[in-house]
């Protein structure tokens, strides 16, 4: 993060520094440039302001009940036969005894396998059903960036960019969300 701070600034300043040189006098070479180069967002503020965005979480919210429903199930019946194993322990012969704890073992790996599977399922289809909303986005934040003729748009979530001048960039979250507008309009 640090890296690309610095980066973005080290940017701007050549970029104000190349186009002072070319349009301006000596005497105004360290003026800030007349427009802002720079855009900035938060990205997960405008992605969770869009209504499909709503649509989206109750689908992936009833696919993640749905699979606690079953692991719930699967929990239940190795528990209801631990307990029939454990109480019929001290009676069965040696070979039933050894035969029901491979089945309890075989029983528990296949339990946390599908536990394992079910968090990698559910993790595609977030993925899945929030990439039509990111292409969305994508293409809005490109529309409003060149409208301004922006060079650089940044996501200020996760205090990525704990500081932004004002006065050298542009606020684009509001315009986005009207872009977005539009676009579902469109589509």
């Amino acid at each position: 993060m640090r890296f690309l701070a610095t980066f973005l600034a080290l940017s701007l300043q050549l970029f104000c520094l190349a186009q002072t040189e070319s349009t301006t006098p000596v005497s105004q070479e360290m003026s800030a440039p007349s427009a802002p180069i720079i855009g900035y967002l938060s990205y997960d503020s405008v992605l969770t302001a869009m209504p499909q965005c709503a649509i989206v979480e109750k689908q992936l919210e009833e696919l993640t009940t749905q699979y606690e429903a079953e692991l719930k199930r699967v929990e239940d019946e190795f528990n209801q036969k631990y307990e029939a194993f454990l109480d019929g322990r001290k009676d069965f012969p040696r070979t039933i005894l050894l035969k029901r704890q491979t089945e309890l073992q075989q029983l528990m790996q296949r339990n946390i396998e599908f536990r394992e599977n079910s968090r990698k399922e559910l993790q595609q289809a977030r993925d899945e059903a929030y990439a039509p909303l990111r292409q969305l986005l994508s293409k809005a934040i490109a529309i409003v960036a060149q409208h301004h003729k922006l060079a650089v748009v940044v996501n200020t979530d996760a205090n990525a960019c704990p500081f932004i001048d004002p006065a050298l960039a542009l606020d684009i979250n509001e315009e986005v969300e009207k872009e977005l507008s539009k676009l579902r309009i469109e589509n």
